[in-house]
């Protein structure tokens, strides 16, 4: 086992987490719902959505036998949505490929929908003790600066660098500890922002920690500046109700349920086409901004008072009039939520 491991394993066995919900039943499922919903989320926050999927999902063969909004109605609010389309493409391939069980073989694993190496290594290291190496985002940081590698780990050749470091390092006996020493290590010592050296397990042949420049490990992709997309949803009540449409799979929020978007035509010609129907009143709110990783979204939102449901909307498994005192009718992203419930109070109080 190389110095590296032996340190942090050590460090591990005092300060490492060991009560995090996945952990107290490290199965394969459990541990991969758990590396997924971590993809880009932090562990506070993923925890409540863990254990409510878990609830609601608790093995493979029901996950593979969900409605795909009953999935995503689960995730809602937790982001990045393509996260649990996969998860559930991925359950229905293992029960119709691997009789219902999670495979063992780690190019089985990354051929399944959402999971990549380091993510395939670290459900194949934690739950069945199989030596793989990961490289997550709290790994490359940890290896970058340890071993000053130069450059934005997004490139080929500074991911071929650290992956290599990565396999080297990883020892061949307490794998599933290692695997959990070095993510929790990156999580909670080696953070991006003021990382705490002088507590730190491996700081005495530490490149970036002898130079004085650990806080430029990793290199940082160049920034650009952040586009603007402007849309218009328009939120159709009729007593107590409100027009929903699910989301094609492909784009933003693939699969959810939100409110229509106005595109070229007049709100008079979309409610004559869509809704056959006259809006009696309409009522613009303030624009709803929401961030994205690569761009920000403005939403001005249109509430539209309708006499009467339109009857080619019943039809329609992909529409729906939803009722505003009842829970959505799958997945919804956070802006949406956040429209309902301001509409469900403007209800409320026209009610009173």
């Amino acid at each position: 086992m190389s110095d590296f491991a032996t340190r942090l394993l050590k460090w591990f066995e005092v300060h490492g987490r060991k009560d995090l919900p996945w952990q107290q039943n490290a199965t394969a499922y459990c541990v991969w719902v758990s590396e997924i919903m971590l993809q880009q989320t932090q562990v506070q926050t993923v925890i409540p959505y863990f254990n409510r999927f878990m609830r609601r999902f608790p093995d493979i063969a029901v996950l593979a036998g969900a409605q795909q909004d009953d999935v995503l109605a689960c995730w809602s609010g937790l982001g990045y949505y393509a996260r649990a389309r996969n998860l559930h493409k991925a359950a229905q391939l293992i029960c119709a490929d691997h009789g219902g069980r999670f495979p063992q073989g780690i190019e089985d694993v990354v051929a399944l929908p959402g999971i990549g190496r380091s993510t395939a290594g670290a459900i194949l290291s934690l739950a069945m003790g199989q030596r793989h190496a990961i490289l997550d985002g709290n790994v490359k940081r940890v290896l970058a600066r340890h071993n000053a590698i130069n450059g934005w780990p997004g490139t080929a050749n500074v991911a071929n660098q650290l992956w290599n470091v990565a396999v080297r390092n990883t020892p061949q006996s307490r794998v599933s500890e290692y695997t959990q020493a070095i993510m929790d290590f990156g999580a909670t010592l080696c953070t991006r922002t003021r990382p705490s050296c002088t507590q730190c397990p491996v700081s005495a042949d530490c490149d970036a920690f002898r130079l004085n420049r650990v806080e430029q490990y990793p290199g940082r992709k160049q920034k650009s500046s952040k586009r603007l997309r402007t849309t218009t949803m328009i939120l159709a009540s009729v007593a107590g109700q409100v027009y929903m449409e699910r989301r094609p799979e492909a784009g933003i929020w693939g699969g959810l349920w939100s409110f229509p978007e106005l595109g070229e035509q007049s709100l008079q010609d979309w409610c004559d086409e869509e809704l056959g129907g006259e809006a009696t009143e309409t009522l613009s709110w303030d624009v709803l901004r929401h961030s994205f990783s690569h761009y920000d979204l403005d939403i001005q939102p249109i509430v539209v008072r309708m006499d009467s449901h339109a009857s080619r909307v019943a039809d329609d498994d992909t529409k729906t009039w939803h009722r505003l005192d009842a829970a959505p009718p799958g997945g919804v992203a956070a802006p949406v939520k956040k429209l309902i419930d301001r509409l469900k109070r403007l209800e409320n109080g026209a009610h009173r």
